[in-house]
């Protein structure tokens, strides 16, 4: 577990405690395509690869460790996932280990934290197309592929899931359990939260006066995490 390559702790303001866990690896990692639409991407044929079970057992594992270490009760941990196929297994077996019933409150399906949508041109194509995409990142975060989604569309939906979540606990410790980019961005956004506590509201309103809140966001690639790796962010 890392609270390091990049990741920063969150904002103080914040009143729980996050950690992020992108997905094991999954079906369209082995074979090297995008999915990253609702539509595909809840298909179960998309799904975790047997080593992908095998990385989200190990990130249970490494969770519960911390969190006894810590002290932390069960009864105060979150799971919130993406509701793609990937990430909906990791999360089930990550409550498994943790002994928290999945089909439980304290396991929840959040629309918020999908996949970033790639757009109709990069949908079931060749993962090497995403280089295309970061490029364009880095540049102009507000731009998005034709049809999907770009870095500031992403912060937006992400930065609202932030504000519900600290709107509907208190001193929890959440589990986000996401994708590539969504926990990139993720990053990005606690880390500008963190220097400025109006970064947020910079993110919607982006392409007006965010020239501060562009270049946190070009640099989500820093933010990268591997399938199943586990990273604490407050």
């Amino acid at each position: 577990m890392e609270d390091s390559s990049g990741s920063s702790p969150s904002p103080a303001i914040l009143r729980n405690r996050y950690w992020i866990l992108r997905h094991g690896r999954s079906v369209p990692n082995e074979r090297g395509l995008i999915v990253s639409s609702v539509e595909n991407g809840t298909k179960p044929e998309f799904g975790l690869a047997p080593q992908g079970f095998e990385q989200a057992r190990a990130a249970g594992k490494l969770l519960q460790k911390e969190l006894e270490e810590m002290g932390v009760p069960v009864d105060s941990v979150k799971i919130r996932y993406s509701p793609f196929s990937r990430t909906t297994e990791t999360a089930r077996v990550v409550a498994g280990v943790l002994g928290i019933p999945f089909e439980g409150p304290s396991c929840e399906a959040v629309m918020g934290l999908r996949e970033r949508y790639f757009g109709p041109s990069y949908e079931l194509h060749s993962h090497d197309k995403y280089a295309e995409v970061w490029a364009v990142d880095e540049a102009h975060p507000h731009m998005a592929p034709e049809g999907g989604e770009s870095v500031a569309d992403v912060a937006n939906r992400l930065s609202a899931v932030l504000s519900s979540t600290e709107t509907d606990f208190h001193s929890s410790e959440i589990i986000i359990v996401s994708h590539g980019d969504p926990l990139q961005i993720f990053q990005a956004v606690l880390s500008g939260a963190k220097e400025n506590t109006s970064f947020l509201d910079g993110v919607g309103d982006l392409k007006v006066n965010g020239t501060a809140v562009a270049s946190v966001l070009s640099q989500h690639r820093k933010f990268a995490l591997d399938t199943g790796e586990v990273r604490r962010v407050v």
